[in-house]
């Protein structure tokens, strides 16, 4: 019997050490180098090999040519990116990171993946982003990969990097990437006609914002660690240039972190 333990407990341990962790990369375009610093924190506390993504003519950093190229770009041909050097074969979790771009990841990264193959790879998202376009460009990503796993992504708005690190750490501890136990929140209730005092908070949190003119109609809220979050129904009284017209529902994520004016934190149209 006890010669039997032994060698059960000699072929747990060969077991646990035959079993491999997956190999992870981290691929990313930037531009101003906000979607740069989510990468360099994805790469610190994953360890895993990264690589940024190049167009072999730069973008300027002009906000309107930026546009005006990429309207261009995204309608017609995508632009050249040099060579990556990473072997895709070689990896099973790719963390792609990009800054949004009409709603959708940047046409640097349409080329990428164009012209590489992502089948049989788990893909994570990762993105920068005015106002939002998490979930719009993951579900892009899901039609250009049909043949890779699109696994829930991360974004955060450029007005927020600094809260950027204590999001990712949280991201990778609920995804499994990386040890640790995150404090759950509970779902949002049933949303609520917004009252004056709550239609106040969403006209703060979304103040300044050139792009965002909506009224609140509908809201709902939850405690969570960060702060109160608020999750709103909205009536959009300006459209998205090039997306939509004026009229339609859209949701706008509002925090409210103790002592702190509320910002939002994204908008899904």
């Amino acid at each position: 019997m006890k010669k039997l333990i032994i060698l059960s407990a000699a072929l747990l341990l060969a077991l646990s050490c035959t079993e491999k962790a997956p190999k992870m990369l981290i691929l990313y375009y930037s531009q101003n180098g906000n979607t740069k610093a989510v990468a360099e924190e994805l790469q610190a506390k994953l360890g895993a090999d990264i690589e940024a993504i190049v167009p072999v003519i730069p973008y300027d950093g002009d906000f309107q040519a930026t546009i005006e190229r990429g309207r261009v770009e995204l309608e017609g041909e995508l632009p050249q990116i040099q060579p990556i050097a990473a072997d895709l074969k070689k990896y099973d979790i790719i963390f792609l990171g990009y800054p949004v771009w009409f709603g959708t990841y940047a046409p640097p990264v349409g080329k990428l993946l164009q012209e590489y193959d992502f089948a049989g790879k788990k893909v994570v998202p990762f993105c920068t982003f005015g106002s939002g376009g998490l979930d719009s460009s993951s579900a892009n990503l899901a039609e250009a990969l049909p043949g890779a796993e699109i696994l829930p992504g991360y974004g955060v708005r450029a007005a927020r990097i600094a809260a950027m690190p204590a999001e990712v750490d949280r991201f990778l501890k609920q995804g499994g990437f990386v040890d640790g136990e995150v404090e759950p929140v509970e779902p949002f209730p049933a949303l609520q006609p917004a009252t004056e005092e709550k239609a106040a908070i969403f006209d703060a949190a979304v103040d300044g914002y050139p792009m965002l003119h909506a009224k609140a109609e509908n809201v709902a809220s939850r405690t969570t660690p960060w702060g109160t979050e608020y999750i709103f129904e909205a009536r959009d009284l300006a459209g998205f240039p090039g997306q939509e017209a004026p009229g339609r529902t859209i949701k706008v994520y509002v925090l409210a972190e103790d002592g702190q004016a509320p910002v939002f934190t994204q908008v899904l149209r």
